[in-house]
């Protein structure tokens, strides 16, 4: 762990971040003495970075902190005037209750730090996944040209818009502490699981149980116990922009939750106003979750007016109902329409039968991960919790949505048309689905722990018990939740995420050899070469390792004519004329061959079979070289 000193102000910066803008905005529009709403900074400050990115290049400002702090003294005036009108928060029942949520927010902190970081193996690892080759490249070219805005993401694998607060957060952390790609890109992934993600999750079981002191403890501790979220998104895809919608989720349902009571003009604006901003930072995470979020949010709401009517029996209460129904019905409809992929994205196939599917769903257990014990029995109290007391309905509604979506991606067949209607968004992946269960399982398990919590007390009533014993009994239940952290649930999630990161001789992306090639290369290469490669070996990282330009930033994207004749033809340099000037009319100085260790399919090298396996010639220059595979040309004499 020593190794991690490095990574250090990366974390710190980014966590800074995170922090800062996000408190100051509470501070001014609500006050300091509601732990509830300052468990909302990260996700306030995330969508301040995300559009301050988005904004800085249209009024010709680099992406740096200057831009950051003008959109959040923006926000901070809203908010001001806010105040003015609605009034500060009712403060808590106690000032306990904010050390306890500081208290519990810090010890996550340190735990998922950790586990994180032993899981990722070395401040400079990489994830050996496809996708990781347009997130780090797309970083190095948000340094180069000074911007973290959707349309500059989106640039690296040639789409027009590409959803931007964790390029933003990792470009920014990058830019003020110096630090390499992959050392920024880890740093940054460090603060968002043990900042964002846990103050994220707090601040909704704080809004679902009125700032229980027990109930923020609980959710903390079970925010590192899922192997689900967020570990899966550190193996699958890899997943970053997910990792910080998904992230924030559970803050923007948060204020949702806390709005639904709220009397008044004023206090509605003002929380429907903090509703959008979230949500719209949510969807700068990424649209699968915003999507999700609305599936949440039409659950809550629903069933809320439902218990309403219920209850009450009046006609504004029916009403009400109806107005949502109808409300959510429209917007998702709307919504599910605009996001539907084609049928090359969304091709994914089921896992296994239905069955199954809902088993793995209702204790948050999916891929094979073994249930943990702890959360598992949490889970089960707060099911009983529920059927005890319906109006507790609102805590289960989004946890059911998610096992429902889940069960029909990895339950039902490939063309059944309740998969395409419903799933079709989230490209009918099941692993997508699968992150969204811990998100809202956490406040079920929460609910179950703060039954046990009051039936203990019930039981023990007026009897008098040794202070010794009471202290005991805390530390003994705040031990219990925290184990779920060395549960095997996670303890899976982690080994895979793990061998994600490890650099071996067959990685999928860069094996050991390659790397330490690509760390060459600022001195074997001048600063404003260009290099060709194959990207799905692996060679287009010499931008995100050397600051090189490459030919291909990424695996996918829409390739020049004569970038794809060198890919079929740069072998031949030494007999057709037409490679050289090709070469020339491109500008290409060096070459980077892999071999045919390809990062997806190997039948996908077939495209590139004249630029892999090279051997010296006339025109190609051995510059240097690392085991049997990883070689660097130059090109010389077209």
């Amino acid at each position: 762990m020593g190794d991690w000193v490095s990574a250090i102000p990366a974390y710190l910066a980014v966590a800074a971040v995170l922090i800062i803008p996000g408190v100051a905005v509470v501070a001014v529009g609500w006050g300091w003495r509601s732990p509830q709403r300052l468990l909302l900074a990260p996700a306030i400050s995330v969508t301040i970075a995300a559009a301050a990115a988005s904004v800085a290049p249209l009024v010709g400002l680099r992406w740096n902190l200057l831009p950051l702090a003008l959109v959040t003294l923006v926000v901070m005036g809203i908010a001001l005037v806010l105040r003015r009108v609605a009034g500060v928060d009712t403060a808590p029942a106690g000032r306990r209750t904010g050390l306890v949520a500081l208290l519990s927010l810090v010890a996550t902190a340190l735990v998922s730090a950790v586990m994180f970081a032993r899981a990722f193996g070395a401040p400079g690892n990489i994830a050996q996944r496809f996708d990781n080759i347009v997130h780090l490249n797309a970083i190095a070219l948000g340094l180069q040209n000074g911007s973290a805005s959707p349309f500059q993401i989106g640039s690296t694998s040639d789409i027009g818009f590409y959803p931007n607060a964790w390029h933003a957060l990792t470009t920014l952390g990058a830019e003020l502490t110096g630090a390499s790609v992959p050392v920024a890109v880890n740093g940054s992934n460090l603060a968002i699981v043990s900042i964002l993600w846990p103050a994220s999750v707090m601040a909704l079981a704080g809004a679902f149980f009125a700032q229980r002191r027990t109930a923020y403890v609980v959710s903390a501790a079970l925010s590192t116990g899922f192997g689900a979220f967020p570990a899966l998104f550190f193996n699958w895809g890899v997943l970053y922009p997910n990792l910080v919608g998904y992230a924030m989720l559970p803050a923007a349902l948060a204020v949702i939750v806390t709005m639904l009571p709220e009397r008044g003009a004023p206090a509605l604006v003002r929380s429907a106003l903090l509703v959008a901003l979230l949500a719209g930072g949510t969807f700068l995470g990424h649209p699968n979750a915003f999507l999700s979020l609305l599936f949440f949010a039409a659950a809550v709401v629903i069933t809320a007016f439902a218990v309403l009517a219920v209850t009450e029996r009046t006609r504004g209460s029916v009403l009400g109902l109806g107005i949502a129904v109808v409300a959510f019905a429209v917007a998702l409809a709307g919504t599910v329409a605009v996001f539907r992929t084609g049928a090359e994205h969304s091709g994914w196939a089921p896992w296994q039968q239905l069955s199954q599917s809902l088993g793995e769903g209702l204790f948050a257990a999916p891929r094979g991960f073994t249930p943990t014990v702890v959360a598992s029995l949490l889970l089960i109290a707060g099911f009983a919790a529920v059927a005890r007391r319906p109006r507790l309905l609102t805590v289960l509604a989004p946890f059911a949505v998610a096992v429902a979506l889940f069960a029909v991606a990895s339950g039902l067949r490939i063309d059944s048309p309740l998969r395409q209607l419903l799933t079709n968004p989230w490209y009918n992946d099941s692993n997508r689905l699968a992150a969204l269960l811990p998100l809202v399982a956490i406040p079920v398990a929460t609910l179950g722990a703060l039954a046990i919590v009051d039936l203990v007390r019930a039981t023990v009533g007026e009897r008098r018990v040794p202070g010794w014993l009471r202290v005991g009994a805390v530390v003994v239940g705040i031990a219990a939740v925290f184990s779920v952290a060395i549960g095997p649930n996670v303890r899976i999630a982690l080994a895979q995420v793990h061998e994600a990161y490890a650099y071996t001789d067959s990685s999928l992306i860069l094996s050991s050899d390659e790397e330490a090639l690509l760390e060459r290369l600022d001195e074997e290469t001048p600063p404003d070469a260009l290099i060709a490669g194959s990207p799905r070996t692996g060679t287009s990282l010499a931008l995100a390792f050397a600051d090189r330009q490459v030919t291909q930033k990424h695996v996918f994207g829409n390739p020049s004519p004569e970038v794809l004749f060198l890919n079929a033809h740069l072998r031949d340099i030494d007999s057709d004329p037409a490679v050289c000037r090709t070469v020339d009319q491109l500008g290409v100085d060096y070459v980077l061959d892999f071999g045919t260790q390809d990062v997806i399919d190997p039948a996908g090298a077939a495209a590139y079979s004249g630029i892999q396996d090279l051997t010296p010639g006339t025109h190609l220059v051995l510059v240097d070289s690392q085991g049997p595979a990883a070689k660097l040309f130059r090109i010389e004499g077209c």
